[in-house]
């Protein structure tokens, strides 16, 4: 179980199965799982399970874990039927409207995305 501030981060509690998630994906170090408040018909989030802040947070000690992150993300979104394309988003901090704090990227398809991204 995390300790200190990460047993009150809501993806710690997800990784450490205090709350429930609809399951894409789960290994050793990751787990993804659709969002609750889908933002396109495919909405997955892709989590470290160690708690890391944001990407301002990535370094040399933790950087093999997002780089496995970004080798499964194709594993994840062709197993959603994502055969088409999709988008992977990461928000850090406040302006870019980061949420939870605890590092996620989102797997985002199913439609036609705007090219807009603001």
């Amino acid at each position: 179980m995390n300790v200190g501030y990460y047993a009150m981060c809501i993806f710690c509690k997800i990784v450490d199965g205090e709350i429930p998630s609809r399951k894409a994906y789960e290994d050793d170090t990751i787990l993804a799982f659709y969002d609750i408040n889908p933002q396109a018909p495919v909405h997955i989030l892709v989590i470290p399970k160690e708690h890391i802040e944001s990407v301002d947070e990535i370094n040399s000690s933790n950087s093999a874990c997002v780089a496995h992150i970004f080798e499964v993300i194709p594993k994840i979104a062709a197993s959603a039927g994502l055969s088409n394309g999709y988008r992977v988003i990461s928000n850090c901090k406040d302006d870019a409207c980061q949420t939870v704090r605890h590092l996620h990227f989102h797997i985002l398809g199913g439609t036609r995305m705007s090219e807009k991204m603001v």
